[in-house]
């Protein structure tokens, strides 16, 4: 069954001033997609159809890679703060607040990135399935975010 999923691929690589620039990435299987620059970057914003998350980001880096342009990483962001879990959850940054501080149970994941800061970043799939296992999430929310953590994860081993 096809559904559509929503992400986006931050690219480089390629001159946003370019004659046909937003061209290449249609005729290059892109047409589902808004393409952006914004920040120094590509910004390909797809609703994508396919029978998983999976799929779905391997054929849209596939394209933004037929249209010359380098992948650097799939957004919605895998490292996420207190205010993007709740904003992705549907509940208030004071109640993650808690869960994050074991005040409304056990077990919330270990911040992974910033830890001695005082804005620490979590695994939002490591976050999502904690949260699903709480009925707070669906599990579709927790396989998309386990995908964009695995395309990032396979990104990366590109680049290294």
């Amino acid at each position: 069954m096809m559904k559509t999923y929503e992400f986006s691929i931050v690219a480089s690589g390629l001159d946003p001033s370019a004659e046909f620039f937003e061209a290449r990435f249609y005729d290059a299987g892109c047409d589902d997609a808004l393409v952006s620059f914004q920040k120094g970057h590509i910004i390909v914003d797809f609703a994508r159809e396919a029978e998983n998350i999976d799929d779905a980001i391997s054929s849209a880096v596939d394209c933004v890679r037929s249209a010359g342009a380098t992948v650097e990483r799939i957004e919605p962001d895998p490292l996420v703060n207190l205010s993007d879990i709740a904003a992705r959850c549907g509940m208030t940054r004071a109640a993650i607040t808690q869960y994050a501080k074991g005040q409304r149970g056990k077990g919330f994941p270990a911040p992974v990135a910033r830890v001695t800061s005082e804005s620490p970043l979590w695994d939002w799939a490591a976050v999502a399935g904690w949260l699903r296992g709480k009925g707070k999430l669906s599990p579709e929310a927790v396989a998309e975010a386990e995908g964009v953590k695995r395309a990032n994860e396979g990104i990366g081993r590109q680049k290294n």
